[in-house]
């Protein structure tokens, strides 16, 4: 496939290189198509950036499209993409998430007392999880650019539901310490795993929303975990098993099962999408090259990685990120609902749930805003003051008003569900190079999920009713997302308006150019420069423009 017709020689060139530039399929640019090529690279042949081979005829089609054609292809394929993603990965976040957390639920139905573990083996308990989640997030990403996810995801699933089923087996502190640690250490890849993997099939203007409803599969989780817990914990005497130990086999056994489906339900990169047709599986890729451009294409190099390593919008955004995540996993523990008003731990359990069905509203409802005009940055502010103000609340009102404390919850609550998700939405849009945006996803995550090591200190046993220590430190943390939400607004907004003065506005997305043409090379001062030397830029590449 080296020699094209002229029409759709610049859309798939038999080398399978590709510069991604940006284009729209329109009547007026088609005639140029001549020079332009969108398919990246393939030296590195599993990635969606280097989707090497596409059908000449697919090319063709999409190119001889009218705009209208082309707008009505792309509404229907993005509905099949989300029919066939985001429903799948929304189930296995929803799991991880029950998984992490129920060992909450299982404090207050006897864990502690049958294990006869201090407050601060408890702590400890719910702590390691983080330490192994943390450390290995970033390496875990790396795995999942190299492997399949359809096999990379199911296998990290099947680990930690073995280990999430032997919790239920345990009869000391040591084995629930290392058990705890090993789940930590497989779930590590999930979440990062599933955000680095929808930049694969989505534009930087869908992202917020898909991320969204996912992870609002953890806000879910926490409404119906607390139930579960509950319902679980009423098995308790069976098999001469406790109600906690049902909790930890169950939903192991449950997770266990939708690991093995997996295997099956989850799908690899756009170029071998099974459910897509030839032309919708081009049409993923034309719609990345058009909108991400260079940035997608690229391979694994150690310069990249010191890239990511380097740049302070990394270390920005993983304080905005533990800024969002530690409020998180300190709010709505039926154990703080348990002490407002002296409630059962049935109420408790069930008194969780109201608080994330409101986050899940909220979260959904920010992700379409904040997508509809294309900025992040101002509903982290607003969101960040909100959370706070929760936590003010919780300070500050007397323990003799259990309702106005409760109300309390609801509006933090309300707050950290956006944080989490438009922290992780611009964090995908801010990063060029796939390989850059994997490391720093990764070191975001790692740097959001020690949130939990914090948390899991604050809140300490000794501090009840009020948890003040606990409170505060959230209060803080909605404060660090704030600030570090301010610095990367006005700091990337100062770099778009220089990269504008310096060398004008972005390419119009009917623009076509070639990186070794002289000229193009004068416009944006890459003279000398070659091809994968401009391709390593990623978002540092003039042309790039930075999410707000």
């Amino acid at each position: 496939m080296t020699d094209h017709h002229h029409h759709i020689k610049g859309i798939n060139d038999g080398n399978g290189n590709g510069n991604g530039e940006k284009h729209e399929i329109t009547t007026a640019s088609r005639t140029s198509l001549d020079s332009h090529r969108y398919v990246a690279n393939t030296e590195d042949s599993k990635m969606p950036d280097t989707m090497p081979d596409h059908s000449k005829l697919a090319a063709e089609q999409i190119a001889s499209m009218s705009p209208e054609e082309y707008a009505e292809a792309e509404k229907k394929l993005l509905r099949k993409l989300d029919l066939n993603l985001i429903p799948w990965m929304t189930l296995l976040y929803l799991l991880s998430f029950i998984d992490r957390v129920n060992v909450g639920a299982a404090k207050l139905v006897g864990l502690t007392k049958d294990l006869n573990l201090s407050s601060l083996e408890y702590s400890n308990a719910s702590m390691i999880f983080f330490v192994s989640y943390v450390a290995f997030e970033v390496p875990s990403n790396l795995v999942l650019k190299k492997l399949r996810p359809s096999r990379w995801i199911p296998f990290t699933m099947i680990c930690w539901a073995i280990f999430q089923t032997c919790m239920g087996l345990v009869t000391n502190y040591g084995q629930l310490l290392a058990l705890r640690f090993c789940l930590g250490l497989f779930e590590s890849g999930l979440f990062p795993g599933l955000n680095f993997y929808l930049t694969g099939w989505y534009r930087r203007d869908e992202l917020n929303r898909r991320v969204s409803v996912f992870f609002s599969g953890a806000v879910l989780s926490g409404a119906f975990g607390g139930i579960l817990g509950y319902g679980l914990s009423k098995m308790d005497g069976i098999g001469g098993k406790a109600g906690w130990a049902w909790i930890f086999i169950i939903e192991g056994l449950l997770t266990f099962v939708i690991a093995v489906a997996s295997f099956w339900m989850i799908h690899d990169w756009p170029d071998r999408a099974k459910f897509l047709t030839p032309i919708e599986r081009e049409m993923v890729l034309v719609r990345l090259r058009q909108e991400q451009g260079l940035a997608a294409e690229g391979g694994f190099n150690w310069r990249v990685i010191k890239k990511a390593l380097v740049d302070w919008k990394t270390y920005c955004l993983m304080l905005m990120y533990i800024g969002a995540a530690e409020p998180l996993y300190s709010l709505f523990t039926p154990t703080i609902i348990a002490y407002l008003g002296k409630f059962s731990v049935s109420a408790s359990l069930l008194l969780s749930t109201p608080p994330y069905v409101l986050m899940f509203i909220t979260t959904i409802g920010t992700a379409f805003l904040s997508d509809k005009y294309q900025r992040r940055g101002f509903f982290l502010m607003g969101w960040s003051l909100v959370g706070a103000t929760g936590y003010l609340l919780l300070l500050t009102v007397p323990i003799r008003y259990p309702g106005a404390l409760y109300f309390a919850v609801f509006v933090a609550s309300s707050a950290v569900g956006p944080l989490i998700a438009t922290t992780i939405s611009w964090t995908g849009n801010t990063f060029g190079n796939h390989y850059k945006k994997a490391v720093a996803m990764g070191l975001v995550f790692s740097a959001g999920n020690s949130g939990g090591i914090v948390s899991s200190q604050a809140y300490r046993n000794k501090d009840a009713p009020r948890f003040l220590p606990g409170h505060a430190t959230a209060l803080a943390f909605c404060l660090l997302n704030f600030s570090m939400a301010v610095i990367l607004y006005f700091g990337v907004k100062r770099e778009n308006k220089r990269r504008d003065l310096k060398y004008g506005p972005p390419p119009r997305p009917d623009e076509v150019f070639e990186f070794e043409d002289p000229e193009y090379q004068a416009k944006w001062g890459l003279q000398g420069m070659s091809r994968k030397e401009i391709v390593e830029l990623g978002d540092d590449h003039p042309a790039f423009r930075y999410m707000l």
